[in-house]
């Protein structure tokens, strides 16, 4: 099947929304950590890519027409390169500040003890702790390291798109630009707006 659209944004960026809305386009699955955590091999996969390792991306994101989240936006090069035909969908929070204040509570916090999780390529934050740490910024608690990190990933997802291949998504934007870019008709519904910090922290507990 292969990705269509590949998310390159960054986590907190609203891609677990980008994923329900691609999905509404694109009439198929859409890859994101919240899938991942229950599918071993795309686990394994990551994990091998967050080790320095060459995945078979195929397998990784097999039954999967998009994704996003650290799980797309870690290796969008490589995805791309993979599929060349996809589009890269680059989602970005409403400044780079607010990026953090969203990530420090949620997935800083849900990931501080997972840098030690064993086994290796069997546990998902383990897998996502390693794709940021060693693929984005050394240390997760470093606010001016890691906006810095966020601003230069940003910049180098549109220097390095093929035109045309660019969709610059911001948090508010709705359907649009996905449309746009995508060739498909504006649904005649909300777009959809979940995992809010509080729904994150809901979610997983922390609340």
């Amino acid at each position: 099947m292969g990705l269509q659209v590949v998310g390159a944004g960054l986590c907190r960026t609203g891609t677990h929304s980008l994923k329900l809305a691609l999905e509404r386009l694109l009439g198929g699955s859409c890859s994101h950590m919240w899938e991942v955590i229950h599918e071993p091999a795309a686990i394994a996969g990551l994990q091998d890519y967050a080790d320095g390792g060459t995945p078979d991306w195929d397998a990784v994101f097999d039954g999967h027409v998009a994704a996003t989240d650290i799980v797309a936006a870690m290796p969008w090069r490589e995805l791309h390169a993979h599929w060349p035909d996809s589009v890269v969908l680059l989602s970005s929070h409403v400044t780079p500040e607010r990026w953090w204040t969203s990530m420090t509570p949620t997935i800083v916090a849900g990931l501080r003890d997972a840098g030690t999780a064993e086994p290796r390529g069997e546990h998902a934050g383990r897998m996502a702790f390693d794709l940021l740490h060693r693929h984005f910024h050394h240390d997760l608690d470093d606010r001016d390291g890691m906006i810095d990190a966020y601003v230069r990933h940003n910049a180098a997802v549109r220097s390095g798109t093929p035109a045309g291949r660019l969709i610059d998504w911001t948090v508010g934007d709705g359907w649009g630009p996905l449309c746009d870019v995508l060739g498909v008709p504006v649904p005649d519904e909300p777009f959809p707006h979940v995992n809010s910090t509080e729904d994150f922290l809901r979610a997983t507990g922390q609340r």
